[in-house]
């Protein structure tokens, strides 16, 4: 399953829908983090509940990751898996000097597409 498009969006239903969001500050150095990323968007992405990812690094080392999710317990679930539990190990031993995570619920969103126009309605509950 790739919830992801070309332009780097993920595709969500109408909401009500969940967002985690992950903001991190990397340490120096790979020490296998790419890999693990990866493994872990892949596994993330094929998990029940999740609808897609957007992430970004800055140059500085600064990150966000959000996730969404249909629901709080598929959030638990993806938690709990044990090889992100082994990753969210391995984050704080290795990859991250700091990091924050936040959950809400999404109760509308829109947007806009310049190849579409002004056309992307708000998506209300």
């Amino acid at each position: 399953m790739s919830a992801q498009d070309k332009s780097h969006f993920a595709k969500t239903p109408q909401p009500p829908y969940y967002i985690v969001s992950f903001s991190s500050v990397r340490t120096e150095g790979e020490n296998g983090y790419g890999a693990m990323g990866e493994r872990m968007e892949e596994m993330a992405l094929a998990q029940e509940g999740c609808f897609g990812l957007e992430s970004a690094r800055g140059a500085d080392g600064f990150g966000i990751t959000n996730s969404f999710w249909r629901d709080e317990e598929s959030i638990r679930a993806w938690k709990n898996v044990v090889s992100h539990l082994a990753a969210q190990k391995l984050g704080r031993e290795r990859w991250y000097e700091q990091y924050k995570v936040r959950i809400a619920r999404v109760e509308r969103d829109y947007g806009f597409h310049a190849s579409e126009g002004d056309t992307l309605a708000e998506h209300v509950d």
